[in-house]
């Protein structure tokens, strides 16, 4: 079962209704050891005190915000318990607003809402509500000594919520000219039958990410003592003739070619094979989510 990350109210108007979240969307990621080269042993980083001279356990540790150069301002868990907002226990809905006006640019993360018995009633009725208003909800939420902005709509099988960034956290585009481009009424007409030609539902099941695959192939052929096989990238060249383009795109579309499957790489002989330890097997290595590959 997945872990509760938040449990507390979630208030409309007058309406309260106790439920918990969890994590709804998590990546997976493998993930590598930084070894040292000579040895291949897996280095550490240990929590070092360079004035007491030794390393330190993390019951010693306290929060320190610096003000100025080497100079801090010390804080105790306790201390931030006590200015935690009433937004770590209460979900308060602030208003609604239309889904279909919301950019998705604002998402962060994402989690489920379900629920405690004393709520199902509540959380039954807002959920329809919102289901067939076209609205959702936009609320505050503390969570990890952070006060978020979060929505809450209505999905499949319950609520969602979604963390969003504060308007200051987003990025200004830089600007294109497009006002200056003429789109002409035929390549607009080729491109929406090109659109047309690749439209499906949506069906995320069907995407993979191919690089941590080949990531997992690659171990795989390591650990059988084989070389690797370079994956095959296209040549991208710059559109001269968009009409032409277009047109192509819709006949390879109409008549696609049968798709081209490398060949397995053929097992070769490698030099000194490394200490064991310094081998990771595949079981462990996919366990291994949520930390970026590294270089």
């Amino acid at each position: 079962m997945a872990t509760t990350v938040w449990k507390g109210h979630l208030t409309f108007g007058l309406i309260s209704m106790p439920v918990r979240m969890t994590t709804a969307a998590r990546g997976e990621r493998i993930s590598f050891n930084q070894l040292h080269k000579e040895c291949h042993s897996r280095l550490k980083q240990p929590l070092f005190c360079p004035v007491c001279n030794r390393n330190v356990e993390r019951s010693e540790i306290v929060k320190g915000y610096e003000y100025e150069k080497d100079q801090y301002v010390l804080f105790s868990e306790e201390e931030l318990d006590k200015i935690e907002p009433s937004s770590a226990r209460v979900m308060e809905i602030l208003e609604f607003v239309k889904l279909s006006e919301m950019d998705p640019l604002y998402f962060d993360s994402s989690y489920y809402i379900a629920p405690e018995d004393a709520g199902v009633k509540a959380y039954q009725l807002l959920m329809k509500a919102m289901e067939e208003s076209g609205y959702g909800a936009i609320a505050k939420l503390t969570m990890h000594q952070r006060e978020h902005i979060v929505i809450v709509r209505p999905g499949t099988k319950g609520m969602t919520l979604h963390t969003m960034f504060y308007s200051n956290e987003i990025r200004a585009a830089e600007s294109v000219p497009t006002d200056k481009i003429e789109v002409k009424e035929q390549e607009k007409k080729l491109a929406q039958q090109l659109i047309e030609s690749l439209a499906a539902p949506f069906e995320p099941q069907k995407y993979r990410d191919e690089y941590q695959e080949n990531v997992r192939a690659m171990i795989a052929a390591k650990l059988k003592g084989q070389e690797v096989t370079e994956v095959a990238h296209p040549h991208m060249a710059p559109v001269i003739d968009l009409m032409e383009a277009l047109k192509k795109s819709l006949a390879e579309k109409q008549a696609p070619a049968a798709a081209v499957v490398p060949a397995p790489a053929a097992p070769a002989p490698v030099g000194k094979k490394p200490p064991a330890r310094a081998v990771q097997p595949i079981s462990s290595v996919q366990k291994r989510a949520g930390k970026k590959v590294a270089g």
